[in-house]
């Protein structure tokens, strides 16, 4: 493992061409969180996940909060830069290939993820929020066709409402990004129909992209 701006895991793709998973784990994980899920959502892709620098009472986080849902906007916009930076580092040690990272994320580590797509376009080709919220609105607001992304979300969510999944979808929409809404009867945590869903846009995505 190199040694780079985050704590993380790497490992390579199938080939030189495969795309790259960028795994974002939620609130008190870590970068192990989400290697079981890697290969079952997109067999032959390399492996990224950084572990969040930010703690909170102890556990890791990618950015600061103020409150539930309340977030450091500051914190946010300097930690996303980090991260996309991260990123490049990353591609450099590693030599894959910088153009084709597709995020997959998780509550915090989806809301970073947004937070990549609006205010670092071209740094994701893709990305699967599960259980994201609105990070940010940024001004002036990016311009992101041919950047795909997919929400997850509960519709029983206690954390984020279903106004706040559409208000986050028509933000990305138009933004000029290709959105996908993946509605689930589950709350906060991640069920099956989550996992087939995304396996399923991401085998979409890829194929879109080698035509």
């Amino acid at each position: 493992m190199a040694e780079l701006s985050f704590v993380h895991h790497y490992s390579a793709g199938a080939s030189p061409e495969a795309p790259t998973l960028l795994l974002l784990h939620g609130t008190g994980g870590n970068e192990q969180d989400l290697l079981p899920l890697a290969r079952d959502l997109l067999p032959g892709a390399g492996v990224l996940s950084p572990k969040g620098k930010v703690l909170e009472r102890g556990q890791p986080r990618f950015f600061r909060r103020l409150a539930e849902g309340v977030f450091d906007l500051d914190d946010l916009r300097f930690r996303t830069k980090e991260l996309a930076d991260f990123i490049t580092e990353a591609a450099a040690s590693y030599g894959f290939d910088r153009r084709r990272v597709a995020a997959v994320g998780f509550s915090n580590g989806a809301n970073i993820a947004g937070s990549l797509v609006l205010l670092c376009p071209g740094v994701l080709e893709r990305a699967v929020l599960f259980r994201a919220m609105v990070p940010l609105v940024p001004q002036p607001m990016p311009s992101l066709p041919g950047t795909r992304v997919l929400v997850s979300n509960g519709r029983h969510d206690p954390l984020v409402t279903e106004a706040e999944t559409e208000r986050l979808v028509g933000l990305l929409h138009d933004a000029g990004a290709d959105v996908a809404l993946a509605w689930q009867q589950a709350g906060h945590h991640l069920v099956q129909d989550d996992l087939s869903r995304a396996r399923e846009w991401l085998a979409s995505a890829s194929t879109k992209g080698e035509r």
